[in-house]
């Protein structure tokens, strides 16, 4: 006898013969309902939620004010377009977002509806503000799927015959200490690092030719590397000297993942443009640019924007998520959560070779699989087993890193400590079976 399809297997075979191959498919979860940090599969089994729609939920699954707001304004209107009917909820969120992520003055926000539109957008802004046409990049980087948000992107594996790609990108390696220190001191490395920057005026690009440089502080699907702050405070002076825009991509480093609204909080740096999205609406569509005012306004008139630029429901969701992130303390959740991952994946390091590094900020946690712990030779095989061991015990986590070798950890803020600890417990306890 034949067993039956369970109604997750029914799902995922309909999405095979109705979606493309080429749409990513992280784990095979499926989701009929999901609120806090659990979802409730096609079949009714509760799963606990490491991936937080991949960094979405930092206020949980269907927080209740939020909930409420998307439907008291779908009752009112769905759409008009703000470049035909401005509308409160917009010019609401815009100044929310300028109070909160002041960038060094008078500040200003244009809505969009995903990261790779406000990446696409800012390099626009950039490009209109300075008069130049270079923009400089790093490896590991993630920046989206558009075609400039692309390019920028550094995974090889995500652009496949896609090209040609945006002309005037230009790749430089992102200051990751755990794999090309080599014994020196951090303060060694950085200061290496930064004259690898003015190397590039020799053999990669005059400076005067970039209108920017653009970083994600806390890289997302590059494996969670984090800039040294010295890093980064030296690459603001270089920006600096040579009249280049420093942005800071925080689409999911943003809102309390953490432990402040922005990365950059923690480096003491502000960016001249910034880009944010995912946890932004809990869910919903939208993201951001946010600049000086000054600089902002260089965009000569309709060439940023679009359609869809910032939709009444999505901005009603935001504002009733950044309302209900400061009622809660998103931050202090974010570093209380980050503390006890951190304080577990710590343990399992070292018990376990195979993990050659934990790191991340907040509640941006990951630990990397080497083979002996020797970071230029990544494993992603014990990586992809534990993840698939954690989904068989109901445990949702994805991978990163440009290897597929870092397991990370975007579970929503609001997670209590025994689910937490509960998803740990059964993630060191694969650990131990698969590298035991």
């Amino acid at each position: 006898m034949i067993a039956s399809k369970t109604r997750s297997q029914e799902l995922l075979a309909r999405r095979k013969a109705a979606v493309p191959n080429g749409v990513g498919i992280f784990n095979y979860a499926t989701a009929a309902q999901a609120q806090g940090a659990t979802i409730i599969d096609a079949d009714g089994r509760e799963l606990i939620d490491f991936a937080g729609g991949i960094g979405v939920v930092n206020a949980g699954h269907c927080p209740p004010p939020v909930v409420k707001a998307i439907q008291e304004q779908a009752e009112r209107f769905l759409h008009v377009s703000f470049n035909v009917a401005s509308y409160e909820p917009y010019i609401a969120l815009c100044e929310k977002l300028n109070a909160l992520l002041p960038h060094g003055g008078p500040t200003k926000t244009m809505l969009v509806s995903t990261g790779a539109e406000a990446v696409e957008n800012a390099i626009k802004i950039a490009r209109q503000a300075t008069g130049r046409p270079g923009v400089l990049c790093f490896t590991d980087a993630f920046h989206g799927r558009t075609m400039m948000a692309m390019t920028l992107t550094s995974k090889v594996g995500y652009k496949p015959n896609c090209g040609p790609f945006a002309p005037e990108v230009y790749r430089t390696r992102f200051p990751n200490f755990y794999r090309y220190g080599n014994g020196r001191s951090e303060a060694d490395f950085v200061k290496d690092e930064l004259h690898r920057l003015e190397e590039l005026s020799h053999n990669l690009i005059d400076p005067r030719e970039l209108a920017c440089v653009i970083i994600e502080l806390v890289q997302g699907e590059g494996g969670f590397n984090v800039a040294p702050k010295a890093y980064v405070e030296g690459l603001r002076k270089w920006c600096d000297t040579h009249g280049i825009l420093l942005i800071f991509d925080e689409i999911q480093a943003g809102f309390g993942r953490t432990g402040a609204w922005s990365a950059y909080a923690h480096f003491g740096v502000t960016p001249d443009l910034s880009t944010w999205a995912k946890s932004l609406g809990s869910g919903l569509p939208i993201a951001a640019v946010m600049g000086t005012a000054a600089l902002m306004d260089k965009a000569a008139p309709s060439s940023i924007g679009g359609t869809y630029i910032g939709s009444p429901v999505a901005c009603a969701a935001a504002l009733a998520t950044l309302t209900y992130m400061e009622e809660i303390d998103i931050n202090a959740k974010g570093r209380h959560v980050g503390g006890i991952v951190r304080e577990r994946f710590e343990k399992m390091k070292a018990k376990h070779r195979c993990i050659g590094d934990v790191r991340g900020l907040g509640a941006m946690m990951a630990m990397e699989f080497n083979i002996d712990g020797d970071p230029m030779r990544p494993d992603a095989d014990t990586c992809t087993k534990l993840m698939n061991a954690c989904a068989e015990r109901d445990l949702v986590v994805i991978t990163a890193g440009t290897e597929k070798n870092v397991i990370r950890v975007l579970c929503p803020l609001v997670i209590s400590d025994a689910l937490l600890k509960k998803g740990l417990d059964i993630m060191e306890e694969e650990l131990d079976r698969i590298a035991g």
